[in-house]
């Protein structure tokens, strides 16, 4: 037995070592974006304090737009569709889409990151081990109420508020894990990706400076829960690689192929991976995590997890089936049928009982995860364009939305409560229209990039013989806009509260932001050809 395994060794010592291939141009992108979370670790590490937010925005900023250029550069090159990196990265058309998308959404979501205007020294406390006391509580009283959940070094006189500027590497590193997730050709390449996304949204999830509890309390649900999801991911991993003998996706496939293998490892191994991926993806019944990490994260954190992390999941998802499991697709596909249904109920019914802005905004996240449920079973050409279309386009109206929710502000921060949106037209007009406008486009009606989206995403399952599924879509579109509407009713149609809540007056980033989200929304609802070819150019490959 020893001779045997010394024999081994020596014969794969003996084994030249190749170097594997890589297309440094087709993956600069990622490259860039990795590479830039590095150099933006080393910044934090050495740079004095004070300097530290000027050269974490300023790097942060070139670093996304120079991975921009580089992906233009070569998309407009019109490149074949290539694996490369050692077989683990699949670059093709969906792969150049959903990287520009989360490029593009990563330029809004940085400026409301690094805005210091709406709140003053940032949404971020400068030390994330910061405990939360009441205000009574430091001056002797009794603890608790809503109060308790206000950072106790915030506005302590003669002090500035601080800005904690970890929270760019951060962003960076779960940018360039999400574009890795998206295009990974193999399931060990996508959990690794899986890993690097998710790991550095947990920590910035826990850093707001206002409403502490919430916070830390949104940080943990979204740990724990999403060491689920992930164990789910990689025990589906494991078997799918006792079934086929590879982790591959092509090789999945051909394994699927005229097999005279049992099939219990394939789907109880798809079955377990899928749940790790729509988990990720806030798909019913795995979203319990969503309401209560969007309401407690910090709102610039939460408007780029609810926009890149849309992207990735369903990236990542519609990749999956189409490479891996597109010759079974009669088999798996009754029970996604079954999720999609129950997402858009769970997403539209409990949304109409929702008292918060941020929890209303999740729930409708859900609902539309179980819109984008049928672009992916497609798996076809009109499939994958409504898929990715719809992604870019519900991307920037939620970056937008949140913008909009975070100046809404009383003595305690955000002023999420419904009731202290009351009359906000008398106060602040300009905000309510752009929030009716980014509320209309949520709800699919015309003229905005959610109407064409919704158009595209349900006639491609019409095409495919999924009629049923889409008369249950409109149905829970009607029912969801019944939360939207209330929403522009209490800001036109009710008398704001003596007290209430003031909107504050928006800096350079945050305005930005909101307005490259509003032009999108409309741009795209407008003259959304061009974005649509993009997206129906190519197919998802391996």
């Amino acid at each position: 037995m020893t001779t045997e395994l010394a024999q081994t060794l020596t014969a794969l010592a003996q084994q030249p070592i190749t170097a594997p291939a890589v297309d440094g141009v087709a993956v600069a992108p990622l490259l860039v974006v990795l590479g830039g979370a590095c150099v933006s670790v080393l910044i934090e590490a050495f740079l004095p304090r004070h300097q530290r937010w000027p050269v974490q925005v300023t790097w942060a900023g070139l670093v996304v737009v120079v991975a921009l250029v580089s992906l233009a550069g070569y998309a407009l090159g019109s490149p074949q569709p290539l694996v490369t990196l050692g077989e683990s990265l699949s670059v093709d058309n969906p792969t150049l889409f959903l990287w520009g998308t989360l490029l593009l959404l990563a330029i809004p979501s940085l400026l409301m990151i690094a805005d210091r205007s709406v709140e003053p020294g940032g949404a971020f406390i400068p030390s994330a081990a910061e405990r939360a006391i009441s205000r009574m509580g430091a001056g002797g009283g009794g603890t608790g109420g809503s109060s308790e959940h206000v950072d106790r070094s915030y506005g302590l006189p003669g002090q500035a508020p601080t800005m904690q500027t970890e929270v760019f590497p951060f962003v960076l590193f779960a940018l360039g894990g999400m574009m890795a997730f998206v295009a990974a050709n193999d399931l060990l390449t996508m959990f690794i990706a899986l890993e690097v996304l998710s790991l550095p949204l947990y920590l910035i999830c826990g850093l707001a400076r206002r409403r502490r509890l919430l916070s830390q309390e949104a940080a943990v649900k979204y740990f724990l829960l999403g060491a689920f999801g992930s164990a789910f991911f990689l025990y589906g991993l494991a078997l799918l690689y006792g079934y086929s003998g590879s982790v591959r996706l092509s090789e999945i496939s051909a394994a699927t192929a005229g097999t005279t293998r049992s099939d219990t490892l394939l789907f109880a191994g798809l079955g377990l991976l899928l749940v790790g991926l729509l988990f990720k993806g806030s798909v019913a019944p795995f979203h319990t995590w969503t309401p209560d990490v969007y309401q407690g994260a910090p709102t610039p954190v939460t408007a780029f997890m609810a926009a890149c992390t849309k992207v990735a999941a369903f990236g990542a998802i519609a990749r999956v089936l189409s490479v891996a499991f597109g010759s079974t697709r009669w088999e798996w596909r009754g029970v996604l049928w079954a999720i999609a249904i129950l997402s858009m109920a769970v997403g539209a019914v409990l949304g109409l009982t929702q008292t918060d802005v941020k929890r209303m905004v999740a729930y409708s996240s859900i609902a539309h995860a179980g819109f984008l449920l049928l672009g992916t079973m497609a798996i076809t050409q009109a499939g994958t364009s409504g898929t990715l279309f719809y992604l870019l386009a519900y991307g920037f109206t939620t970056v937008a939305v949140f913008g909009v929710i975070s100046l809404v502000r009383d003595s305690e921060g955000e002023a999420s409560h419904l009731s202290q949106w009351a009359g906000l037209a008398k106060r602040s007009p300009v905000v309510a229209g752009v929030m009716t406008f980014l509320l209309l486009a949520l709800a699919g009606m015309p003229l905005t990039s959610g109407f064409t989206a919704k158009f595209a995403i349900f006639s491609a399952a019409l095409q495919d013989g999924m009629a049923p599924l889409v008369v249950i879509a409109l149905v829970a579109s009607a029912i969801a806009a019944f939360f939207y509407l209330r929403v522009i009713v209490l800001m036109y149609f009710s008398e704001p509260a003596g007290d209430g809540p003031t909107v504050v007056v928006p800096g350079a980033f945050t305005t930005a932001a909101i307005t490259l989200g509003v032009l999108v929304t409309l741009l795209l609802g407008i003259l959304p050809t061009p974005a649509l070819q993009w997206a129906g150019a190519g197919a998802f490959s391996g």
